[in-house]
């Protein structure tokens, strides 16, 4: 089943990847991954997620905790929170290779009802990774077969992606993901402030806006958001704005002080400073060692 996995990723990506080794399918929510080197440290802010490994292997830290998975294995990423990858096998002849797919906390949630399972509480690590399940994989093998035949999408891929969604829930972590599903839980009630946030980076957001958004109070709305994200709503932000600032100049050549504008700085100094604390180099620096290892890399 892996293997037919595999073979099925590897058709869609190597047809229709974009020149960063990306492909994202007409399914919503579903993107395929290739490398044929390993990669430099991508900074994100990742939305709730499982990506089913099938070649190769990455490394994912949050904090002081770091996660290496290979072949066969799945991230699971239950909450919006930042990370640190790194694609840490892929070659030319072995490229790495997953499968992504965002988690949908209106499908979790009506899947819970359904199930009747008992409200449990997860502990607090929104990063896990385990052996991918059999019925995962199944699931996923179908979905990647719909691609085939894109007529079939409209009728059938809502239907595959709830039954995927089915066996995350029954897995060793159902109790993490349907956390996600809880309507008045504190996950999707900071995930409300969490959109608010990816949608208006780059403007000035004021606290009581985004607990009320949440449907918090300030006080609490601060204690839930960093529960949940490891972050202050205000810290989301910058990260947020610097890792946007960093796709613009590697994806589109933009310098340093256009891209520090665009995302809402108004001191490139301060962009600077704020740069080189989270990526470890100023943007100039890190700019001519990403060029460097793409150069080495090809």
């Amino acid at each position: 089943m892996t293997h037919t996995l595999l073979q099925a990723v590897r058709r869609y990506v190597e047809t229709y990847a974009d020149p960063a080794g990306v492909a994202q399918t007409p399914i919503p929510g579903l993107t395929t991954i290739r490398s044929v080197t390993p990669s430099g440290l991508l900074h994100a802010i990742s939305q709730p997620l499982v990506c089913l490994v099938l070649q190769g292997s990455k490394q994912v830290a949050m904090g002081t905790q770091s996660f290496s998975f290979g072949a066969g294995d799945s991230l699971l990423i239950t909450a919006d929170v930042p990370t640190v990858s790194q694609i840490t096998s892929a070659s030319a002849d072995t490229p790495y290779l997953s499968l992504v797919l965002e988690l949908d906390p209106a499908v979790i949630a009506d899947l819970a009802m359904q199930m009747k399972e008992e409200a449990t509480i997860a502990d607090g690590t929104p990063v896990r990774v385990e052996p991918t399940d059999a019925e995962v994989a199944d699931a996923a093998l179908r979905l990647m077969r719909l691609l085939d035949r894109p007529a079939s999408i409209p009728v059938l891929h809502a239907q595959l992606v709830r039954e995927l969604h089915y066996w995350l829930l029954e897995g060793k972590h159902g109790a993490a993901i349907r956390r996600l599903g809880w309507p008045d839980g504190h996950a999707r009630r900071v995930g409300r402030a969490v959109a608010l946030l990816r949608a208006e980076f780059a403007r000035p957001l004021l606290v009581d806006r985004l607990a009320a958004t949440a449907g918090m109070s300030p006080s609490s709305f601060h204690h839930h958001f960093r529960a949940v994200t490891s972050l202050s709503p205000m810290q989301f932000q910058k990260q947020l704005r610097l890792i946007e600032a960093r796709r613009l100049m590697m994806s589109e050549g933009r310098t340093a002080s256009s891209a520090a504008f665009a995302v809402g700085y108004e001191s490139v100094p301060q962009f600077t400073r704020e740069y080189g604390r989270m990526f470890g180099l100023p943007p100039g620096k890190d700019m001519e060692a990403v060029r460097n290892w793409a150069s080495a890399a090809a």
